[in-house]
């Protein structure tokens, strides 16, 4: 195929060439996310199979922070594929990011469990999500830049939204995936031998991509700027050591994939976990809802993207920012009152009261999961958090017993770190509901969308995915534009990928965190609004806009 250069004559409309190149990174961009999301949805059985020499408690910690490797290990994929981009060229490193990546998955599903080889199945599952992260890392900078240097002036916007849409998509590929598969074997055959088949399908898509890619060229910007001789031979150098470049990558961080980031996991992952974890919704329903939203909101990506080349980049993702942190909690009390109204309600009439002496209770900030609560403040106010109940913390005596709360009442509390059946008991009859109960909602079927309480709750999601596609539609031209062509792979990919792969990739658990410490179900949506709010402030007064900028000039 030929290649197409950003300056030269062409029609209005997409080239053949061109939807060739969006295809090829986009496909394989949907390949990776695939393979990156059956980690997380799989996580419990993981832990189980990997795991297994350890209490279940842990081993569900073990197995998350497994999860969060992949995330916190992305800023380093982003510098040394980065590296390698700018220095080699954009096809040939995300063909390797590719590899890296499928093939990892696909050994998770041939790898065997504890109980065959012991320790060492742990340790080779936790080494192979660490190159997972890495390849992501050096991923989506190559798709991203590939793409928009093939795109014309004044379409980078539209052209890049492809590539925005594929999170959305690899995370819809590996749930029907998975779900097929639970159907196909039965659920006992699934948790022994039947989670490794969604890994092992990997190959095939594996190949599909490297196929696809192989017969892509080299971005044209890039192969002109190598004919040239004008190629960075120290890009890392270039982008960080100099500070008129590092001030741009720490300006797109905190000015832009910062707050992105923030508003993007709270409108897909952590609107899921709301749902399930402090809402009581069943994971059946949960996952429907969240996917009806996602199925008629990914196309916004696109309008979104291409508005941005008209009116421009900045103004979409710092309203999308805005808009989300002033709205964040109505839609999400919005969400509890038709998702779980009789919880609702017990918010805001039943008192739940934890009494103590200050000095015996300590925070209860657990992002990673890692902590273990002894003192008897903290494992009432734990199992509260995890009840999803309202509670408030009462200073009481010196060195006098804990006591619950229940609207005035004393409730006998034994010290359990699980369960405490007259605590549950207490707060049921005073108006909590049981899980199960008629009130909370529930989908029957896929289609079971038409109901007030269902499309209501759909509805309020889709809002929060739009402000998703507001916000990330963008983004990827505004990062391309804000870097020159030697340094762009880059430079673009470290912002990106500290912002999304830790403020966003930590948020669900940090948020909750903020949640059991604090007593306030809402509470943990301050994380995102906090810092949305603070990208909002610094993108307006310091990020330039690049929506007219030609980055077909080395």
């Amino acid at each position: 195929m030929s290649t197409v250069t950003a300056t030269s004559a062409r029609p209005a409309g997409m080239t053949k060439d061109e939807r060739f190149v969006i295809l090829a990174s986009s496909l394989g961009t949907v390949f990776e996310w695939y393979d990156f999301y059956l980690y997380g949805s799989l996580a419990s059985i993981i832990g189980a199979q990997f795991f297994s020499a350890y209490p279940p408690a842990t081993r569900d910690i073990f197995a998350l922070l497994a999860f969060a490797a992949g995330f916190l290990v992305r800023p380093f994929g982003a510098i040394v594929f980065g590296r390698v981009g700018d220095i080699v060229g954009r096809k040939y490193t995300f063909l390797v990011t590719i590899l890296i990546m499928g093939l990892s998955t696909f050994i998770v599903g041939l790898l065997p469990n504890a109980a065959t080889i012991g320790i060492a199945a742990p340790i080779i599952l936790i080494a192979l999500r660490l190159l997972q992260g890495l390849a992501l890392g050096g991923e989506y900078g190559g798709a991203a830049t590939y793409v928009a240097e093939h795109a014309p002036q004044g379409k980078r916007g539209y052209y890049t939204s492809f590539i925005q849409t594929t999170a959305t998509l690899g995370l819809f590929l590996s749930l029907l995936v998975i779900l097929f598969t639970r159907s196909a074997v039965g659920e006992k055959e699934f948790a022994e031998w039947g989670w490794r088949i969604p890994f092992l399908v990997s190959v095939l898509l594996l190949g599909i991509s490297v196929w696809i890619r192989l017969r892509l060229n080299e971005s044209p910007v890039f192969q002109r700027m190598k004919e040239e001789g004008k190629g960075s031979k120290a890009p890392l150098t270039e982008a960080f050591g100099t500070w008129s470049n590092a001030k741009i990558v720490i300006l797109a961080l905190l000015g832009l994939t910062m707050g992105q980031a923030v508003i993007w996991y709270t409108g897909q992952f952590y609107a899921l976990f709301f749902l399930q974890s402090i809402l009581k919704v069943d994971g059946y329903t949960a996952n429907l809802l969240i996917a009806w939203s996602l199925l008629l909101g990914t196309g916004f990506f696109l309008v979104f993207g291409a508005l941005s080349d008209r009116i421009g980049r900045k103004p979409i993702i710092l309203a999308g920012c805005l808009i989300g942190a002033l709205t964040l909690f109505p839609i999400f009390r919005m969400i509890s009152t038709n998702a779980n109204p009789a919880l609702e309600k017990a918010y805001e009439t039943v008192k739940v009261q934890v009494v103590a002496d200050p000095k015996g209770c300590g925070d209860l900030f657990n992002p990673v999961g890692t902590r273990v609560f002894t003192a008897p403040c903290d494992t009432a106010r734990a199992f509260l958090a995890q009840s999803s109940v309202n509670y408030s913390t009462v200073a009481g005596t010196a060195g006098a017993p804990v006591k619950i709360m229940v609207n005035d009442k004393e409730v006998p509390y034994t010290d359990a770190k699980t369960s405490n059946p007259a605590i549950t008991a207490a707060i049921q009859a005073a108006g909590y509901p049981k899980v199960g109960d008629a009130g909370i909602v529930k989908m029957a079927h896929p289609f079971d969308i038409f109901r007030p309480q269902v499309a209501a709750i759909i509805g309020l999601l889709l809002i929060l995915v739009i402000y998703v596609t507001m916000v990330y539609g963008p983004i990827a031209a505004m990062l391309v534009e804000l870097f020159p062509t030697r340094i762009r792979y880059t430079s673009m990919s470290l912002p990106y990928h500290i912002g999304n792969g830790w403020f966003g990739g930590l948020l669900p658990a940090t948020a909750f965190a903020i949640t059991a410490s604090t007593g306030d179900i809402y509470s943990g949506l301050w994380y995102p609004i906090i810092f949305a709010s603070i990208t909002v402030v610094i993108g307006a007064l310091f990020v330039p806009e690049t929506k007219d900028v030609d980055i077909s000039k080395i």
